[in-house]
């Protein structure tokens, strides 16, 4: 295969790196989006989390796609692999979907950090700066869930946990 015109101080350790960010936004959005229509049943009914869980899987899909345009700016190539199901396909309660939410954000932090590592290594200034964004948005993210966490254990189930739909979600 012929190089691409734009490719430039584009080693093809980050652009395989960036492939594999790419499919964990995209296994993120998957996920986010299972844990949105959980809260959406009939037997659930937790209206706000369902909106704010629906909007987490939105902006990890503009994130993958935002990710490969890059991609293809630095005359990269996209590729695609499989999204794995969710672990799960009952998630809890609130604070157990929160936690899960934590978790998985400090995995995709994790990632961009190794990311942006394979650009520091190959000496690739832009990629790292394009990179620092994301971490940014992950850094206050993880900060949200961690306070999701700590505010639904301070409120307890039941009628704490609808109290926090209402209240602090919409």
């Amino acid at each position: 295969m012929a190089q691409s015109l734009p490719r430039q101080n584009y080693h093809v350790e980050s652009e395989a790196a960036l492939n594999r960010q790419i499919n964990l936004c995209l296994s993120a959005s998957y996920a986010y989006q299972s844990m949105a229509f959980y809260f959406d049943r009939d037997d659930i009914a937790l209206g706000n989390f369902h909106k704010y869980l629906k909007k987490l899987s939105d902006e990890h899909r503009e994130s993958a796609d935002k990710l490969l345009t890059y991609q293809n700016q630095r005359g990269g190539r996209a590729v695609m692999q499989d999204i794995k199901k969710p672990d799960r396909d009952e998630w809890g309660t609130g604070i157990d979907v929160m936690q899960a939410a934590l978790n998985l954000e400090k995995a995709i932090n994790q990632s961009f950090l190794d990311v942006h590592m394979i650009a520091e290594k190959n000496k690739d200034p832009q990629m790292c700066d394009y990179i620092e964004e994301y971490l940014e948005d992950q850094v206050a993210r993880i900060k949200k869930h961690a306070d999701h966490i700590a505010s639904l254990r301070r409120n307890g189930p039941g009628l704490g946990e609808y109290l926090f739909d209402k209240h602090t979600l919409c």
